[in-house]
């Protein structure tokens, strides 16, 4: 067996041997996720060291739609409008992401907010650069030989930070995988939902979080701490310190963040 070269050339980037492993990891854990909420997980943690975001858009082709559907992921306080605007694959702003995509004939592209056109795309990208988000990191899947038939497509964004050329590189690499995880994902929890009531778990929601876990998980999404959502919900902040500890377990998170 041959020892893991430090560094590996990719194209004229540089890889190093910490990111190469990385790839790995986020490629085999990959495997293992097949809700929504597992997605989010492995985002975080996985993807995180590859590709820093604070905010990614996954979309994915609905034949019984005929068009793609999108959903956001966030782990900062966003905006509900500007949320609605990115799940909107009908939408302008979503459109011409995905033609500045084509034009760049399929591969990842960084598109500045300061650069979309259009009258209709002034309110979303006011509210996309007050938010921070000044660059959106773009790159799907598409039927071969024909680009505009879109498969899947997921947009990448951080606030106060853009992509690097290496970032993009690992982006394209790990597509394929990206890709196919986001349509498991999507076959699994169509297969939950379709299932008779009596087969679906009752009192809980993802990974047996009951409902107050669920309350505690969505104010922890918008930054409160331990103190603040104790205030909300009428609990001591140990208490709510216990849930937390609950919820990283039920998750497999290593931490609130």
């Amino acid at each position: 067996m041959q020892a893991m070269p430090t560094e590996e050339l990719f194209g004229s980037i540089l890889l190093s041997g910490a990111h190469v492993e990385a790839i790995v990891r986020a490629v085999e854990s990959a495997l293992e996720v097949r809700r929504r909420y597992q997605f989010f997980v492995w985002a975080q943690s996985n993807l995180q060291l590859l590709l820093p975001h604070q905010l990614v858009v996954c979309g994915a082709y609905q034949r019984q739609r005929r068009e793609l559907h999108f959903e956001a992921f966030n782990n900062v306080p966003v905006p509900a409008p500007m949320l609605l605007s990115l799940s909107d694959g009908r939408g302008a702003l979503m459109q011409q992401v995905q033609g500045r995509w084509i034009d760049a004939r399929c591969k990842p592209v960084a598109v500045p907010v300061a650069q979309l056109e259009g009258q209709a795309l002034e309110p979303i990208c006011k509210e996309l650069r007050q938010a921070g988000f000044d660059e959106l990191t773009a790159h799907g899947v598409s039927r071969p030989q024909r680009p505009s038939e879109i498969e899947s497509f997921f947009i990448f964004a951080s606030a106060n930070q853009g992509s690097s050329p290496q970032q993009r590189l690992y982006l394209e690499l790990l597509m394929p995988h990206i890709h196919s995880t986001w349509q498991r994902v999507q076959v699994n929890e169509r297969e939950i939902n379709d299932a008779p009531p009596a087969q679906q778990p009752r009192g809980t929601g993802p990974a047996g979080i009951t409902e107050r876990e669920r309350q505690i998980l969505s104010w922890l999404r918008e930054g409160l701490s331990n103190q603040q959502i104790g205030e909300v919900l009428g609990i001591s902040a140990l208490t709510v310190k216990n849930h937390v500890q609950k919820i990283l377990r039920k998750l497999g998170a290593a931490n609130r963040a």
